[in-house]
């Protein structure tokens, strides 16, 4: 796996943030901490017990439990590059404290966009 390289062909520019990720391999130049690997790993688990949770809340009709998945992986799906899937979980949560979610309409766009980050993280990974 050569996920500290500079760029990898494997990611799509329009799926993970290239500068993103330069700047997290700026805090492991050599890669000797394996900090984007560790990082991407974490990220990984989280997405995919979170694309289990968007399908929950979808097949509930909850708003309530939409919004929560949604805030737990905007932070981080920022950090690690995954900008488009990171402004979908902003959108979610700002609909749902506004009372204006459709939640079916909404989980699907998160669970798409969710399915490619993590298809894209997994490249990575492999790579």
């Amino acid at each position: 796996m050569n996920v500290q390289s500079n760029r990898n062909p494997a990611v799509s520019d329009s799926v993970i943030d290239e500068p993103v990720l330069a700047r997290l391999r700026a805090l492991d130049p050599d890669g000797s901490l394996k900090v984007i690997e560790r990082v991407l790993r974490t990220y990984e688990t989280s997405l995919t017990a979170a694309l289990e949770q968007a399908a929950q809340a979808r097949a509930r009709d909850d708003a309530r439990a939409l919004g929560a998945v949604a805030h737990k992986l905007k932070s981080s799906s920022a950090s690690v590059g995954a900008l488009a899937l990171s402004a979908c979980c902003a959108e979610i949560e700002s609909a749902g404290r506004e009372g204006r979610l459709d939640v079916a309409a909404a989980a699907l766009r998160f669970i798409d966009e969710a399915e490619r980050a993590l298809a894209a993280v997994r490249a990575m990974l492999r790579a």
